[in-house]
């Protein structure tokens, strides 16, 4: 059996282990559609549940669109285990875009994101993936692009489920209103989540615990002043952007 440490060092790949290493080889470009089926799956599996919830549960629309906030944001680590291109990324994001766009218009998927809702939160989560794939896939440092996405993932999904939960001291930002308890979470999660992927792409140094420290200091700063849904935008860009500056800075 694979342990928890020998599945963290599956993202450093001159660290994989001679079985792992065999075990991903079934995903070569050879066999693009595989993978890409793989991550499609996964994404129609997250919408169902979600749709099923919405449906067939006494789950409110709030907690529908967690589950495909936290659930969708996952397939990064599956774009980046099974080396899905640059390419694939980029087109999911656009087509997912427009469809989130529509659906302001038109009740694709009325128990994800409802018609009149004043939030372009849907459509930036599509943008900010495509950004991220688009720019770190270049660079062959996919490890940036997944911090940021999963910043914005767990960190930000929690903290709104958190805070609407167990938020009892409330503090309010250009007229929006916020829980201490939830800007908490997204600072402890965003950190856990930096920190993870940083000790297995760069090992355990000071430098990925300080970088992550930043990094959940700017989540939760761009989380809480943000409105529109935006921080579904400037969230994972700027985790992304600072977790790839300070490390070209502390790492070279």
């Amino acid at each position: 059996m694979i342990s928890w440490s020998t599945f963290l060092n599956v993202f450093s790949p001159s660290a994989v282990p001679s079985e792992v290493r065999s075990a991903l080889s079934a995903f070569t470009p050879l066999n693009l559609p595989i993978s890409i089926a793989i991550a499609a799956l996964w994404i129609l599996l997250i919408g169902l549940l979600a749709e099923g919830a919405y449906r067939y549960t006494q789950a409110g629309t709030e907690i529908v669109r967690k589950i495909v906030h936290i659930g969708a944001g996952n397939v990064i680590l599956l774009a980046w285990l099974l080396n899905i291109p640059r390419w694939v990324g980029v087109s999911a994001s656009i087509l997912f875009s427009a469809i989130a766009l529509l659906s302001y218009s038109i009740p694709i998927l009325p128990g994800i994101n409802g018609v009149g809702r004043k939030s372009l939160g849907t459509f930036f989560y599509a943008v900010s993936i495509g950004v991220l794939v688009a720019w770190f896939w270049t660079l062959h440092l996919p490890q940036f692009a997944a911090i940021g996405i999963l910043v914005m993932t767990w960190g930000d999904g929690l903290a709104a489920l958190i805070g609407q939960r167990f938020g009892r001291h409330t503090y309010t930002v250009w007229g929006m209103k916020k829980s201490w308890e939830g800007s908490l979470t997204m600072a402890l999660v965003s950190f856990a989540v930096s920190l993870a992927i940083l000790i297995a792409t760069q090992g355990n140094g000071w430098q990925g615990w300080l970088i992550s420290l930043t990094i959940a200091a700017v989540a939760t700063t761009l989380e809480a002043f943000s409105k529109f849904g935006i921080d579904n935008l400037t969230v994972p860009i700027g985790s992304a952007a600072f977790a790839f500056f300070l490390s070209q800075l502390f790492w070279g």
